[in-house]
């Protein structure tokens, strides 16, 4: 009863805001699952510097990642795939690659990035991961959220608070996710870290107005494979209505990077797997002018910023908005 009236919560920001009548089913689902007393409770724990002997029924409540959380590997596992790839929650983080790094260990698992040519009706490609690392966690009542010290000049509180051990997987997390959150936008970038579905929903109506519709890949299906390519569909071509792009960062609790960038086509992509067909998008951006030279693309794709376009897909719970009016 308490996740659906958390659901039902979110269902109403969204139908006050996003001219559609309900939010994708799975996004719905990572609403707060805390009720307004709980959250009370919590803020009040927080206040008074007693959250800490109560973060393991926090972490169960709020469906949050804490180093006590005894499900964050059991939940992350999967057997039918190999293990969560090592580049795939530094995504964000190509540009910064070493020049040394070979290829063979960047491009693990399948291409990260390739040439819009590269996806045509009848041929092959290998698929990355697509699995978010943390697919499962929920966000936090933007009320809560906002007391939360997100920010690596708080880093040593924030990780106080949910006892994150310094080298753990999860210190790692929430280093990289917080270093993407504050790093300086490129020209023509607009972006954002988000910390609750309202903050969400707030930044896309603001780029893009009310009426807008969203999109996301349908599943995991593909990940590691060579996929045979079915129907590439357009769904956003007008270069001059930049969508908003909107990230899963790997982070304790659901944090969306969002962005707006100029020049970008979006696809929704027919992939043939080994068990089913999946769709998924692509997005390719046509203005690399600005990006860094050591990108992992140009190094993949063997040319320089500003000479190519660069597609790539959206991951799990990835979402791409773009408008209808």
């Amino acid at each position: 009863m308490q996740g659906f009236q958390a659901e039902n919560s979110f269902s109403l920001y969204w139908e006050d805001n996003i001219g559609l009548t309900n939010p994708p089913h799975w996004l719905a689902a990572k609403a707060s699952p805390l009720s307004p007393h709980q959250v009370q409770v919590f803020m009040k724990l927080m206040e008074e510097n007693k959250f800490a002997s109560h973060l393991h029924l926090f972490c169960k409540q709020a469906n949050v990642v804490c180093s006590t959380n005894a499900l964050v590997k059991k939940t992350m596992d999967d057997t039918t795939l190999p293990p969560i790839a090592q580049w795939n929650h530094i995504k964000e983080k190509y540009d910064r690659l070493p020049n040394e790094t070979p290829l063979s260990v960047a491009t693990q698992g399948g291409l990260p990035y390739f040439r819009e040519s590269m996806v045509k009706e009848g041929g092959f490609i290998p698929v990355p991961d697509l699995r978010d690392p943390m697919s499962y966690k929920s966000f936090l009542p933007r009320s809560l959220a906002s007391k939360i010290p997100f920010s690596f000049a708080r880093i040593k509180e924030l990780k106080k608070i949910f006892d994150v051990k310094d080298g753990s997987e999860m210190d790692e997390y929430i280093q990289n996710t917080l270093e993407i959150c504050e790093k300086s936008p490129i020209r023509g970038e607009q972006c954002t870290c988000t910390t609750s579905a309202e903050d969400v929903i707030d930044f896309v109506v603001e780029k893009l107005g009310h009426h807008v519709r969203v999109w996301s890949t349908e599943s995991v299906e593909g990940s590691y494979e060579n996929v045979t390519i079915g129907a590439v569909r357009l769904i956003h071509g007008n270069l001059s209505e930049p969508p908003t792009l909107c990230h899963s960062m790997p982070f304790l609790f659901q944090v969306y990077y969002c962005h707006v960038f100029q020049n970008v086509k979006v696809y929704e992509v027919d992939i043939l797997t080994r068990k089913k067909v999946n769709y998924v998008i692509m997005a390719c951006h046509y203005d690399t002018t600005m990006w860094d030279p050591n990108n992992l693309a140009f190094k993949l794709l063997g040319f320089g910023p500003g000479l190519i376009e660069v597609c790539h897909w959206l991951n799990e719970n990835a979402l791409v908005w773009t408008k209808t009016l």
